[in-house]
């Protein structure tokens, strides 16, 4: 009987053993896991705030036939949200104020007209931005479609909706992100009126800006 029990004791720990799950089926469950984490974090909406010293608006703007005008405007905050590689929202304020001429297209210091610093004066203008009245702009996303999205654009006191375009988000590996995209906008529909008043030289009204942010994990 003894030997009877024994034997039969033995036949069930070999079949524990042997249902057991062998190597192969322990490294794909192990795989599985840490898939199932990275699809849980892709699926996550994570929050960022906007580092004003490494971002930056890219504008330019264009006299047809003639020359274009280039320049670096800053952020004075913002932040943004994305799920996955995909941005989801954001809002940032841009300073009107101080910005810097990024091209060459200027007579040389001194000359009565065409310098750097008349440009940069007239931009700072009435007949332009009026900094002075409106020293920010702001930029809300309302909505997000792949690459594309609409944003609330306030320019001197006048709000419309705007498109950007060519959004990419990559994340990096200290746990911040960067995100880009490109929004051309109408500048007549923000009262920057000016005109130069001469059918050789005409003003496009669109202003064409690139964005490029990065931004670190909100705590």
């Amino acid at each position: 009987m003894e030997l009877k029990i024994a034997t039969a004791a033995s036949m069930a720990a070999l079949l524990l053993v042997a249902c057991g799950p062998t190597p192969e089926q322990q490294a794909a469950a192990r795989e599985k896991a840490v898939a199932d984490s990275l699809a849980a974090l892709a699926s996550m909406e994570m929050s960022y705030t906007l580092d004003p010293a490494a971002s930056t608006v890219a504008w330019t703007g264009t006299m047809l036939g003639i020359k274009s005008h280039t320049g670096n405007l800053n952020f004075i905050d913002g932040t943004l949200t994305t799920k996955g590689p995909s941005l989801t929202g954001g809002t940032f304020t841009v300073d009107m104020k101080n910005y810097a001429m990024t091209d060459t297209n200027y007579a040389p210091d001194g000359s009565e007209k065409g310098t750097r610093a008349m440009l940069m004066g007239h931009l700072t203008s009435p007949d332009f931005f009026d900094v002075a009245s409106f020293p920010t702009a702001t930029l809300k996303i309302t909505a997000v479609n792949g690459s594309t999205a609409t944003a609330d654009l306030t320019l001197r006191g006048k709000t419309n909706s705007e498109t950007i375009t060519d959004i990419v988000v990559t994340p990096n590996a200290d746990g911040s992100v960067k995100a880009s995209g490109k929004l051309t906008f109408d500048r007549q529909k923000y009262g920057v009126a000016w005109s130069s008043g001469s059918k050789d030289a005409v003003l496009n009204d669109n202003i064409e800006t690139t964005v490029d942010i990065t931004a670190k994990a909100a705590m």
